[in-house]
């Protein structure tokens, strides 16, 4: 039987210390608050017990920020789509965030194995002054474990409303798409970092990211499938192909680390399930 979890997931400031408070159905739970970086900022990781998502799975992720909130959340482990027999499996991540909230949200890699049907969704919806980090990274298939992705589709939908929206489907059949030039070129990771602003930036601001981002891109391995861009005055974003998952997310984490300080005035904290 498919599995169905959902998780609401509530951020607010109390007396300057950011709370969550969440509530959730089937197999999707939070794991304790952590304060890393003190009372302002609440870390925590996000947790699927079942450890992937077949045909006719679903899990639906509601994430909710509270006027001047600060949260960070990440997960343990990868998203996993197996191969399914027909149904879709749906990942659905909806983010708003009220007035001078913040949230950094990092889950690692989501990957789809050789015939899964996949959906992963995110939508972000920032009030005016409310900001976001975060990313989606995907692979495609298990290519040190020798199991390409042969078979199978994934359609990715990102969307801040009325600013910003990329959406498309990779299916495995589609050769020119994964290996000509124009398409992925070969590479089996795919990986996206972005700021979502409530309030347009000014030029100023994005050309001080854009500039971080491209700096930091330039003297990595992956110079020649890196670029960032501004498509809107409320969005910056870098974008990464890459062979495998692990150079993309050493980039990613390097640029997410640089912006946060550039945003925000916060040094580099790393959530410490990534250590372990």
């Amino acid at each position: 039987m498919p599995w169905h979890a959902r998780l609401q997931l509530d951020y607010q400031q109390e007396s300057g210390r950011s709370v969550a408070r969440h509530r959730h159905d089937g197999p999707l739970r939070i794991l304790q608050s952590l304060y890393p970086e003190g009372d302002a900022i609440c870390h925590n990781v996000l947790v699927h017990p079942p450890g992937g998502l077949v045909g006719g799975d679903t899990l639906t992720i509601d994430i909710h920020g509270a006027p001047g909130s600060h949260g960070l959340l990440t997960t343990p482990g990868a998203t996993r789509f197996y191969r399914s027999e027909g149904e879709v499996a749906l990942q659905d991540t909806r983010i708003r965030l009220d007035a001078d909230a913040r949230l950094e949200w990092l889950p690692l890699e989501a990957l789809c194995y050789s015939g899964c049907k996949a959906e992963n969704r995110l939508r972000i919806e920032a009030a005016p002054g409310a900001e976001l980090i975060g990313w989606d990274v995907t692979a495609l298939g298990l290519p040190n474990a020798r199991l390409p992705f042969e078979r199978g589709s994934l359609l990715q939908h990102i969307e801040a409303p009325g600013v910003w929206l990329e959406r498309g489907r990779i299916d495995a059949s589609d050769q020119r798409l994964l290996a000509s030039p124009i398409g992925l070129a070969g590479h089996r990771c795919m990986a996206s970092l972005f700021v979502v602003s409530g309030t347009p930036m000014g030029k100023a601001r994005r050309d001080a990211l854009l500039e971080i981002a491209r700096g930091l891109a330039d003297a990595d391995v992956l110079a020649e499938s890196a670029g960032a861009t501004s498509p809107h005055a409320e969005i910056v974003v870098l974008r990464v192909l890459a062979p495998l998952v692990e150079p993309a997310m050493q980039l990613l984490r390097r640029v997410w680390q640089a912006w946060r300080a550039e945003l925000w005035r916060l040094p580099a904290s790393s959530p410490r399930i990534w250590a372990m």
